[in-house]
């Protein structure tokens, strides 16, 4: 019997001005673990006149986690955070109660060709800390756990996994890890992974109980005690996932939270910019992503 429970193909979501392949949430499966959102951006070369710019936009109840492959972004938010983000290095954002972040091109890259690609990833709190202050950490790629084993090249971006522990300051018990190789190679796991599982396959491909599976696909596991497979050569897989949370997360835009009340409150703040509730972004206050009207008067979705 196969150990694969679902295969999600990525799926095209425009984020403004950038078009991204969307993993997660997916109809039939909402989350992995604790993760509850994740996008692929790229691989994309943008010219001269082309740049990322995502306005500021607000987040509750999550903490999101940029990471990186190529090119740069420049974050700006409501905490005065001002900073580059370049390949290998992991932004982690706690939202808390409420946090405003812009995304956008830095100004040095904005009239130059540049190469975009990465993940943003959003990984619900813990109900506790759902409402807790929001907090900003940066940790450079030379911060982050990597090793090599029997050919193959291992990056613990956030968690704990065989016996390592990644500086990112995760809340809750979850492992995101990158797995390259050159040469075509068997990996086995074992039981070092916990909770929910999921492999994404970046690059290459991989056979699992003789079926392959091939660049752009998310495979959820059924069993996270049961992973073994084949790594075809020059292929790039990531492995994330954890012990997924008692309480139902509910996702509405950019909120997350175990209390509907709690977004309901969220979108109000938002949609009238009680500057309290969301304050402005230094530095970044000449525009805003706005509630969009047809979600205003909307119910929550799973």
């Amino acid at each position: 019997m196969s150990n694969i429970g679902l295969i999600i193909e990525e799926r095209a979501a425009n984020i403004g001005n950038f078009l991204v392949g969307r993993l997660l949430p997916f109809r039939e499966k909402r989350a992995v673990g604790p993760f509850v959102f994740i996008d692929h951006m790229g691989p994309a070369a943008l010219n001269d006149f082309q740049n990322l710019d995502v306005a500021p936009h607000p987040h509750i109840g999550l903490s999101t986690l940029t990471y990186l492959l190529e090119g740069s972004i420049q974050h700006k938010d409501s905490l005065g955070n001002d900073i580059e983000i370049k390949p290998g290095a992991v932004n982690w954002m706690t939202a808390g109660k409420g946090v405003v972040h812009s995304e956008r091109t830095p100004e040095y890259l904005r009239k130059t060709d540049k190469n975009l690609h990465g993940f943003q990833i959003w990984v619900g709190l813990p109900k506790e800390l759902e409402q807790s202050e929001p907090t900003f950490q940066h940790t450079e790629a030379s911060g982050i756990p990597q090793w090599e084993v029997d050919g193959l090249q291992y990056k613990l971006i956030a968690g704990d996994l065989f016996g390592r522990k990644s500086t990112v300051p995760v809340h809750s018990k979850l492992f995101f890890l990158e797995i390259k190789n050159t040469e075509a190679e068997r990996v086995n796991i074992g039981c070092e992974l916990f909770g929910e599982v999921g492999m994404y396959i970046l690059e290459g491909s991989v056979q699992i109980e003789n079926n392959t599976y091939s660049s752009r696909q998310l495979l959820i596991a059924k069993n996270a005690r049961l992973c073994e497979f084949e790594m075809a050569e020059n292929s790039t897989v990531f492995l994330f996932g954890g012990e997924p949370f008692e309480e139902e997360r509910f996702i509405f835009w950019n909120f997350v939270n175990s209390d509907r009340e709690i977004i309901e409150k969220a979108k109000k703040n938002w949609h009238e910019q009680n500057h309290g509730a969301f304050p402005l972004v230094p530095g970044d206050t000449d525009e805003y992503v706005p509630l969009p009207k047809n979600l205003l008067n909307s119910k929550l979705s799973r």
